[in-house]
This record gives structure tokens, sequence and C-alpha cells, in this order.
């Protein structure tokens, strides 16, 4: 029994969706237990058609396949049904603040309609969770090694500490990788259709495709070609520098080759 006072009904919810590009990707599944005042709760369920392939590499972590959602409705046709359900509600969940929230707000959007946040609270147990339970450094070197951090945040003293955790993490959890490689895929895990390490630039139909603002979904082979300003205006902007690196590739003929096809 969750032991709150509530003024206003609750929504706990929770995602699946096609990738974890809060802007881009599309919300497959989505559960909201409704707690109400008076102790009442309402359960919804709904599953959409994102109406774009799901990634296998997606589907391997919450086991919904294309032919899960073949049949069902797209987001928008249940935009208005949903946004009944959540009115006047406060939000809840875990890590909703730094993934749900965004991703369904952009939802809505796509949608045509606003999910107004402003006002409703949030109840985000992770948060509480990093709160209570320090993810520091000097948290980390007691857990994994028993130790005091007598030295914080003198820069070597912090790096001879950093040290003695990554073996104590190393020793604890026999699965992590052994080698670079791997460690970098299990701490920076990256979409497999972006074509760079931020997600500005996607692959799409083994093209790279400009994944931002108002111009999403254009072809950068064709950007180059047919829109030279808009190509040196991102050579010039605050993007990362492997974003900018592809596009002046691009802009000299050279375009990276696609990614190989998943492995079936």
């Amino acid at each position: 029994m969750l032991k709150l006072k509530l003024d206003r009904p609750l929504a706990v919810f929770d995602i699946e969706s096609t990738g974890i590009n809060r802007r881009t990707d599309k919300i497959i599944d989505l559960a909201i237990v409704k707690l109400l005042p008076d102790g009442r709760r309402e359960v919804h369920e709904f599953r959409f058609d994102p109406e774009r392939p799901i990634p296998p590499e997606t589907t391997a972590i919450h086991g919904i396949t294309d032919a899960d959602v073949k049949g069902c409705p797209v987001f928008r046709q249940k935009a208005a049904e949903l946004i009944s359900v959540l009115k006047d509600c406060d939000l809840a969940g875990y890590n909703v603040l730094g993934f749900d929230i965004p991703l369904l707000v952009e939802e809505f959007a796509r949608a045509g309609v606003i999910l107004d946040v402003e006002g409703r609270r949030v109840f985000d147990a992770q948060r509480i969770f990093h709160k209570k339970v320090p993810r520091d450094l000097t948290a980390a070197l007691h857990y994994y090694c028993g130790e005091l951090h007598m030295d914080a945040h003198g820069a070597l003293g912090d790096v001879e500490a950093t040290l003695r955790v990554m073996a104590g993490q190393l020793e604890k959890y026999p699965d992590l990788p052994r080698d670079l490689e791997g460690l970098d895929n299990f701490c920076n895990p990256r979409d497999p259709t972006w074509a760079d390490r931020s997600g500005k630039l996607k692959w799409v139909g083994g093209e790279v495709t400009l994944n931002f603002g108002k111009y999403q979904g254009r072809n950068l082979r064709e950007a180059v070609q047919q829109e030279p300003n808009l190509v040196r205006w991102m050579l010039k902007a605050d993007f990362p520098q492997d974003t900018r690196e592809i596009v002046q590739n691009a802009l000299n003929g050279k375009y990276p080759p696609p990614p190989p096809a998943p492995e079936t």
C-alpha cells in the first residue's frame, strides 16, 4: 500500500518505446495506474503501432515485436482518451523526469495535442533512490572497497580513488566486459540507428538522415546537393565534433558506409 496523502489523482506510468531518443522514438506500450484520493485505483493499458519497424535490439529488451503491434491504433488515435485519463493528475514513475515525461510530451505534440506538465507535481522514484543512496565517488569507494575517501576533491586523490573503484567493480561483477570496447558499450549504449554518438544524424534506408528539429527526416546527401546553406550552418553551429565531421565529409563527397544489417 502506497502511504501517500493525495489531494488529486496520481498517475503512475511507464513507457516501452522503439528506442531511447526522447525526441524521435515512438511509444509502443503505455501503462498507467491512476491512484485516486478516495483510495480507488484505475488501471489503463495502451498498445500502439509506432508506424515504423521496431529495432530487433529494442525488441530484445522489452519483447514487443512488429507482429505484436500490427493492427493496434496509432498514438494520435488515442491521444484524446489519454489526455482525459491524465486530466488533473500529478505524475509518478521511475526515471519519468529523464525519459517518460519528455517522450510522452513529444508524442502528444506530434498528435497535435498539448500535454501541459506545468503545475503537475512529479514523484520520480529514481531521483529519490539516487538522493537517498549517494552515487558520488566517496560513496562508491566505500561501497566497493570499504574505504573512506580522505583526499576527496583533490584531482590526483580522486583519480586514485576512481582506479580503486574500477578495480572493485571488475572484481564484484564478473559479467562486466574486460575490454574497453565492451565497457564503452555498457557505459554509453548507443542506438544502432544513429550515425553519430548523439543521434543528431540517423540511418534511414542506408542513408544518413538529419534527426533534429524541423530538419528531422531530411536526407543528408540531398541536403548537400540542394541546401548548401543548411549544411554550412551545421558546420558552424554547436553540434558535437563527430557530427560536424560527418557533415564536412559529406560536403566533400565522402559518406560513411551504412551499418551492417542486424543478424536474424
